[in-house]
């Protein structure tokens, strides 16, 4: 199952996503008081609506927490000329860089002039748990979506440490939906990054170095993890810090996240 929100008139509803519609979900609140729930999903099948004829939303707006891994795949870490991890490499991004489908990736020229992209799987959370076991991982999450975990290089490098440049505004783009967990398995899928039409990260999730589960159980064990924590799993190579010649995002460019089983995460850039 898919489930998207969007915007009708000033109201956030959720609905499931049927090709090219959406059938609402009956249900007043938000996908974090709906993964809360233990109520049976009803949907508007008398009320469809069509997906190009509204906005749609991030999934998630108001996540606890977003955690993000670092130097997750071999090849990103070779071009990095980064070394193996031994553990995963934790870093938190805000709430408040989220952004959805079709949304603007903004940045003030005068704080950043290196804004770089990177194709993410995205893990949700589905359950409250603590010190969960790597075999029962699964078993919490409630689904995946793409994410582009945007970065400002010149503020990550120069920082020693990666907040800042990993969190301003519009800088976690996530959706275009959630894909629930029956659907999707998350250990061999094809994720790909574009800009303007052209293919700049090609790879796949069994390139990753701690899979999905492994990143629950290890998470898990150093917090309490809640319904709607994004986990951003890592990205592969080819982000344009480590291209020779590099490459930077620009004002007017549009990049996409595509990942199979899932769809297409597009965002246009402005530079403001």
């Amino acid at each position: 199952m898919k489930i998207a929100q969007y915007r009708e008139g000033k109201t956030s509803k959720l609905a499931v996503v049927n090709n090219d519609l959406l059938i609402p979900i009956i249900f007043e609140g938000n996908l974090i008081d709906l993964i809360n729930s233990s109520c049976p999903l009803q949907l508007d099948y008398s009320n469809p609506v069509y997906i190009n004829q509204v906005k749609l939303e991030p999934p998630i707006k108001n996540p606890q927490t977003i955690i993000a891994i670092g130097l997750n795949y071999k090849g990103h870490i070779k071009e990095s000329k980064g070394k193996l991890p031994s553990v995963p490499i934790i870093f938190s991004k805000f709430s408040s860089s989220i952004i959805g489908n079709n949304d603007y990736i903004k940045w003030n020229k005068e704080i950043t002039k290196k804004v770089d992209y990177e194709a993410e799987l995205a893990v949700v959370i589905g359950k409250k748990i603590k010190d969960c076991p790597e075999e029962k991982a699964i078993d919490v999450i409630f689904g995946y979506m793409c994410a582009n975990d945007i970065s400002a290089r010149d503020l990550q490098f120069s920082d020693g440490q990666w907040t800042r440049g990993k969190s301003l505004d519009t800088f976690c783009p996530i959706g275009p939906w959630i894909v629930t967990k029956d659907e999707l398995k998350p250990d061999n899928l094809t994720i790909r990054c574009y800009i303007n039409g052209q293919v700049m990260q090609e790879s796949n999730t069994q390139e990753m170095i701690f899979s999905v589960t492994q990143l629950v159980s290890f998470l898990s064990k150093h917090f309490t993890l809640y319904p709607g924590d994004i986990i951003l799993t890592g990205t592969p190579e080819g982000v344009g810090a480590f291209r020779n010649p590099q490459v930077w995002l620009k004002d007017g460019d549009e990049v996409a996240v595509e990942i199979d089983g899932i769809g297409k995460l597009i965002n246009k850039c402005k530079q403001i």
